[in-house]
């Protein structure tokens, strides 16, 4: 089986790697000849642990390919996933062009049947529209091909994208065509033999699935923050609170330990999307946007314990930061929590240091020469007033806290990530502040 993907970002090369790993000739297309040249050339735009060496293996077996191209994509073609941006518009709307425009270049360019997948992620609708935008290219060329539009939602986390692919916990499908459904049972075949479940729905639910799952993780996460915020007033430990939790098999473990906000690519994007659609009907989230204006403020709320703990003075303050990236295993800075605190501390008057193992590159991309730009996590530390720990990093969840000490101007942490123990740090000498946790009292 044949298979193009339009897209080669995030979505769209772990998806095209991944489908040649298990023998599947993959063409992966995008409008961007240098990041095509780029490919070609062995060289990936983004990070993603295991990405690299899995594509240059399928590259080099020949099973993966990259054009600018559509057309030469389509040569023999029998499934085309749509794995382009859709960004939000600035009233919080999923951008749908992108996707549009592959439809509209399939409708120009396709000579037999095709299947059409929307992997990005999109609205309840986007399938309608795309089925729409192909047809008018084909009644403008005057030929009739069939073709078939279905919704396959991805559900991959950065850092783990690869294990998430070949392992999934489910793989959903959304389609109206018994022909559709051979194709994506023949395609996901070698990934379901181990157990691994794939479940058909119509279109409209699958669109709805991929935003619901997003919305339901983030509303967890919010939750906690919320309740972390109000454990620190009424002296709760909220590292306690959340064990006690985590212990219901009805709550579980994932997706509940306090911290700065949620960020990258999907949580921001996917909420707000979500949003827009209710509103759209005339129907008001307000749980969910609640979720998302608890996020907002829980981003500023490590900036506010330094501010706090230097009595509003921060001009010419030195602050060291430990972390960039929105999580941990990626260099994302899409709506990372660090921009947020990093731009604060700046518009204060403070000077910033920062390290993170992968992001800083990117980050430069957000924050420019703002900041500087450590070589490695202590040296950040030199002659700074304090440290915050930002991302949690693995590298950072065991320091030498002799040097981290020595090397600090005054023995403070700030841990929004709380990977840090409370006494252990008392007992280093250390001031230390983390979420959810009443250290003042």
């Amino acid at each position: 089986m044949k298979v193009a993907i339009v897209g080669s970002g995030y979505v769209g090369l772990v998806t095209g790697t991944c489908f040649s790993e298990v023998g599947i000739e993959v063409t992966c297309v995008d409008i961007d000849q240098k990041k095509i040249d780029n490919l070609n050339n062995g060289i990936i735009p983004i990070y993603e642990p295991g990405l690299e060496e899995m594509l240059l293996r399928n590259m080099k077996k020949g099973r993966l390919k990259f054009t600018t191209s559509l057309a030469e994509a389509l040569e023999d073609c029998e499934v085309l996933f749509v794995a382009v941006g859709t960004p939000p518009d600035k009233d919080g709307s999923a951008d749908l062009q992108y996707v549009l425009s592959v439809a509209r270049d399939c409708g120009k360019n396709m000579k037999d049947y095709l299947l059409i997948v929307t992997k990005s992620t999109v609205p309840v609708g986007t399938a309608q529209k795309v089925r729409k935008a192909l047809q008018e290219e084909l009644n403008k060329r005057s030929v009739a091909i069939q073709f078939d539009v279905a919704s396959n939602p991805e559900f991959l986390k950065e850092g783990a994208a690869i294990d998430d692919f070949l392992k999934p916990d489910r793989i959903v499908v959304g389609l109206d065509s018994p022909r559709a459904e051979e194709l994506m049972k023949s395609l996901y075949k070698p990934f379901t033999l181990n157990g691994h479940p794939i479940i058909f729905m119509d279109i409209t639910s699958a669109e709805m699935t991929k935003y619901a799952a997003n919305a339901m993780l983030a509303t967890k996460i919010s939750f906690m923050n919320d309740i972390a915020n109000l454990c620190e007033i009424v002296g709760a430990d909220i590292n306690m609170v959340r064990k006690g939790i985590g212990s219901d098999s009805r709550i579980g473990n994932k997706f509940i330990y306090p911290g700065i906000g949620y960020g990258g690519s999907c949580f921001p994007k996917d909420v707000k999307a979500l949003i827009h659609t209710a509103e759209d009907f005339n129907y008001k989230l307000r749980v969910l946007q609640a979720v998302e204006d608890v996020n907002q403020d829980q981003k500023s709320v490590l900036f506010q314990k330094v501010y706090n703990y230097f009595k509003g003075d921060l001009k010419d303050k030195v602050i060291a930061v430990w972390g960039l990236s929105f999580k941990p295993q990626t260099d994302d800075m899409r709506e990372a929590p660090s921009v947020v605190i990093i731009k604060k501390l700046l518009e204060a008057g403070a000077k910033v240091k920062a390290y993170d193992p992968i992001a800083m590159k990117e980050a430069t991309h957000q924050l420019g020469d703002t900041i500087t730009y450590s070589e490695d996590q202590y040296e950040a530390l030199i002659d700074a007033d304090c440290l915050l720990l930002v991302t949690e990093w693995p590298e950072f969840k065991f320091p030498n806290f002799k040097i981290v000490k020595k090397l600090l101007n005054s023995a403070v942490i700030f841990d929004g990530r709380n990977i840090y123990d409370l006494v252990e740090m008392n007992r280093l000498g250390f001031d230390y502040f983390c979420i959810g946790i009443n250290t003042t009292k």
